[in-house]
């Protein structure tokens, strides 16, 4: 387990296996940050010479690792790249999660990165455990490193309680995109509905114990519990696979709340595509289509152990979209929680039907705002990217939700629900809505015109993150291979801007 700590010690004296600093992509040419800047005094005039030798240019992304003589006392220095802002989190962010897996094999490392704010110390150490993460679990044997036993960031604001909140802050965040990643990252086997709401209770169970933990909480719904309830969009889809379905309730209700945030995540758990299968090929990563879910209850958790003053009640409903004798048909007539019926088209698009029923359970707790997030919809990733997420819903909401996605450090994109979705979405001949009409353009505003219909009028955002939850590409930034834990940091910057306000 590596252990974060900060101190007020030169770069150029620590004694430690490595030491990274930052450069920063000047106009001139590029030049050490000023948490680094005792190492630019050690070398003096042969650090421009140095770094040209070296080929740093400071760009963002960019790690060069080189051995030190008499002028550091630690043997290895790592020089990673900023870009032109070092005052920007995002930037520093990254830096430390490309800083993480340059130097997996050091037992000790001192971070001389940017640090001259709270902000930036959290951005320092959020960014280190984050781009550090790899996930083992179903390795027999692996030289894959567990990572250094002891992380100094090395900043002017050691001694301020400030910073060392801003740390703690930052080790919640992580701990949260961690569980969430090492969800997406379970094989579907071991993460069907049932076996997901166990991990939820195991985690929940963490949070909660102890003296002075928070008191989160839990209820878990079972198939029986949620045919009583009504949830037929929850059933439609999970009665097609032996693994019964699920659905999961936290609530963090403190005394002091200043505010009533519901949030819903889509839990499917795998998705073949239902009778209206999906081609073979993009099934490989479908474990990751309850990744809505695995980020409401990990900020969920992360809000609570923050001790934010904003009331949250989350709902994960869990399924797993199979074939079978059981499977839902097309055209088949379904009646939501909410008592309006639904046309099945497609039981490929069967997240918005699980989404339907939480929405509509979220809107009788009469939260001020509803904030739903899914992978739903590839038009979206078409559309926006891997990178990129959609936020759509009511006016007042849209804004808040990107603020929060800027401060999280997490890329979002506002999307419209035209108005000619809503005559789309009422087509059908024998329901009330028509669950999806085959239309090649605009798939991912007519699934958010059809969850709007779940939301009672209520001030509402939805974010589609359809891609963003497994980079099936190489790491970057402090982003690894395979689950991301996308959301999770923007679902926490947008309860705490309600915090402040």
């Amino acid at each position: 387990m590596t252990t974060y700590s900060l101190r007020t010690a030169s770069p150029a004296k620590t004694r430690a296996d490595a030491v990274v600093v930052g450069v920063v992509a000047g106009e001139k040419g590029p030049r050490l940050c000023d948490a680094a800047e005792e190492v630019s005094k050690a070398y003096g005039r042969r650090l421009g010479p140095f770094l040209s030798t070296m080929g740093i240019t400071g760009k963002a992304g960019e790690a060069v690792k080189a051995p030190t003589r008499d002028e550091v006392k630690a043997p290895l220095l790592v020089f990673v790249g900023l870009g032109d802002d070092p005052a920007d989190p995002v930037a520093v962010r990254r830096a430390a999660g490309v800083a993480a897996r340059s130097v997996a094999n050091a037992a000790s490392v001192a971070l001389a990165l940017p640090s001259e704010t709270p902000e930036l110390v959290a951005a320092v150490v959020e960014g280190h455990r984050l781009g550090g993460y790899t996930f083992t679990a179903y390795k027999s044997a692996t030289s894959e490193s567990t990572g250094p036993t002891d992380v100094v960031v090395l900043t002017a604001l050691a001694r301020r309680a400030e910073a060392v909140a801003a740390l703690e802050s930052a080790e919640v965040l992580a701990d949260a995109v961690t569980l969430c990643r090492d969800w997406v990252n379970t094989p579907p086997r071991d993460c069907t509905p049932p076996l997901l709401a166990d991990l939820v209770t195991a985690a929940h169970q963490e949070v909660t114990k102890g003296r002075g933990a928070p008191k989160v909480k839990l209820e878990v719904f079972d198939h029986e519990q949620l045919a009583e309830m009504g949830c037929g969009g929850i059933l439609s889809v999970g009665d097609s696979s032996a693994a019964p379905s699920r659905l999961v309730r936290l609530t963090w209700a403190p005394k002091n709340a200043v505010a009533h945030l519901a949030l819903v995540g889509k839990g499917v758990t795998f998705d073949s595509g239902g009778l209206t299968i999906k081609p073979s090929s993009s099934m490989l990563n479908m474990k990751g289509d309850m990744a809505g879910a695995a980020s409401v209850v990990a900020a969920t958790l992360a809000i609570a152990r923050l001790g934010l003053p904003v009331k949250v009640t989350a709902f994960a409903p869990m399924a797993e979209n199979m074939v079978s004798a059981t499977s839902t048909r097309p055209g088949d007539v379904i009646t939501m929680h909410n008592g309006t019926t639904v046309e099945i088209a497609n039981t490929d698009a069967e997240g918005r039907m699980l989404l339907g029923d939480a929405l509509s359970m979220a809107v009788q707790e009469q939260p001020d705002v509803v904030v739903d997030i899914a992978t739903l919809t590839g038009h979206m990733q078409l559309a926006l990217g891997d990178k990129v997420g959609a936020v759509m819903g009511t006016d007042d909401q849209v804004p808040a939700v990107l603020a929060a996605g800027v401060a999280a450090g997490e890329q979002h994109w506002p999307m419209p629900i035209p108005e000619e979705m809503s005559e789309r979405i009422t087509s059908s001949k024998v329901a009330d809505l028509l669950q999806h009409d085959w239309v090649r353009w605009g798939g991912g505003l007519y699934a958010s015109a059809f969850l709007r219909e779940f939301t009672g009028g209520l001030p509402w955002a939805h974010l589609d993150i359809a891609g963003k939850e497994i980079n099936t590409g190489g790491p970057y930034g402090h982003v690894p291979s395979g689950a991301t834990g996308f959301g999770v940091t923007t679902l926490v910057a947008f309860a705490r801007s309600l915090a402040e306000g």
